[in-house]
């Protein structure tokens, strides 16, 4: 076996630690997460536009456990296998399912509150020009630092490659400033103002339906020490930070799928019943929605 060299900051019982939470997440995630999209793809009463982006959220999550199970390989391994291309072409990827994961959150959250609220009818035209739009906009802002605003590297463990949050010069916060406006913030504020309005329809109509309070705050959970890592890194040297929690956050950060899965798969009521049929062959009983008075 080649030689290597641990990277400064961990031990040999840290890399494998590291992998294993990283290689148990992605196993998980994609086992959900693809009991999600081939259920989509066989149960035909289940394919609606509501559920095309519960459809997309799920392609987005596996897209990102397949980025960490590659990051757990690495660990094992000891180093990265793939050269610096291999290692941008990673942290692309990896953005790209990121930023398209937390834009399918606040569609649908927008989605629901339609769905529950206003009673309007999602079309198939309005989900997929929706879809499409969040792809490629995802790809855009993933393909930026590709192109010189921002940076792809090595995290500190150098078994998995993001955004360079170490050089924290001018491009490096203008970047990460808008992506935290543009793939935080607004998420966050739609999922709240949508969450929030849900709420008061199940509480006029009696009949909660889901815990509206739960995905932002999963998502926050997740997503939010990550983040404020990121930004702390805009005004202060990050590399004061023990390198041992700045990879920790990012592998919290990609168990995000897991609970994505149960929660807008497994536990949405519009979803799960064609999940269900997949699994078992028993046919989806569609929920009814009581009308506000």
């Amino acid at each position: 076996m080649a030689a290597y060299t641990l990277p400064e900051g961990f031990t040999e019982f840290d890399m494998f630690t590291f992998g294993t939470a990283l290689l148990v997440a992605g196993l998980l995630g994609f086992f959900l997460n693809a009991i999600s999209i081939v259920s989509f793809l066989t149960v035909k009463e289940m394919r609606t536009p509501s559920n095309f982006f519960v459809f997309n959220l799920a392609l987005a999550d596996i897209s990102l456990n397949i980025n960490g199970l590659t990051a757990a390989y690495a660990s094992y391994v000891r180093t990265w296998p793939f050269g610096q291309e291999g290692c941008e072409f990673h942290a692309f990827q990896g953005m790209i399912a990121i930023l398209s994961s937390i834009s399918f959150l606040a569609a649908v959250a927008w989605d629901r509150y339609h769905q529950y609220c206003t009673r309007q009818k999602l079309f198939w035209s309005t989900a997929m020009m929706m879809s499409s739009i969040i792809w490629i906009l995802s790809i855009f802002w993933s393909a930026v630092p590709l192109m010189g605003w921002g940076v792809y590297d090595f995290e500190p463990m150098r078994t998995c490659c993001t955004l360079d949050y170490t050089k924290g010069d001018r491009d490096y916060i203008t970047y990460m400033l808008m992506l935290v406006v543009l793939y935080l913030a607004f998420p966050a504020f739609t999922m709240m103002s949508c969450y929030d309005a849900i709420y008061k329809h199940f509480k006029k109509v009696h009949q909660h339906r889901f815990n509206t309070s739960l995905p932002l705050r999963v998502l926050l959970m997740c997503w939010g020490p990550y983040v404020i890592m990121c930004v702390y890194a805009c005004f202060e040297n990050v590399k004061l930070v023990s390198p041992k929690l700045r990879m920790l956050l990012p592998v919290i950060a990609k168990t995000n799928p897991i609970f994505n899965a149960l929660l807008y798969s497994f536990g949405n009521e519009f979803y799960r019943g064609g999940v269900w049929h997949f699994l078992t062959g028993q046919k989806i009983v569609e929920p009814v929605i009581k009308k506000s008075k």
